[in-house]
């Protein structure tokens, strides 16, 4: 692709790949935030004593972080796909071209481990009001 035998077009590929690594991470904690947002808003709400109804904030939330997952993934295979479009010449001898991947792929990993937590802990607080009704019964 690039005539110029360059490393510098490696390492601007490499910024690029970090500058989407840290969209993600932004969309991830924005997500995160905007989830915990509906617990917040229940502890300040003067009727206390309900059940938690925060349905809305988890699922843009939820969004937002498997948006931030999607960010990462795709700037993964963009960066893999231009890195072979370069000459041998363009990259630095010695140089390890996938520690950026693999910094990118953790936090694409933690997000989607921040998704599972999210989903155990909003069903989980579903599901057990049911299993001590369950059980009251029994």
């Amino acid at each position: 692709m690039s005539e110029l035998n360059d490393p510098r077009v490696l390492f601007a590929a490499e910024r690029t790949l970090l500058a989407w690594n840290r969209t993600s991470l932004t969309f991830m904690a924005f997500g995160f935030m905007i989830e915990r947002f509906g617990l917040f808003v229940h502890m300040l709400s003067p009727q206390n004593g309900g059940t938690l109804q925060r349905g809305f904030s988890f699922w843009i939330g939820l969004a937002f972080i498997v948006l931030g997952i999607l960010a990462a993934v795709v700037a993964i295979a963009q960066y893999r796909t231009f890195l072979r479009t370069l000459k041998p010449v363009e990259i630095p001898e010695g140089y390890r071209t996938n520690l950026s991947v693999l910094t990118t792929l953790a936090v694409a990993i933690l997000g989607i481990a921040l998704t599972v937590h999210l989903f155990v802990l909003f069903y989980g607080q579903a599901v057990l009001p049911l299993l001590k009704n369950i059980s009251l019964t029994n």
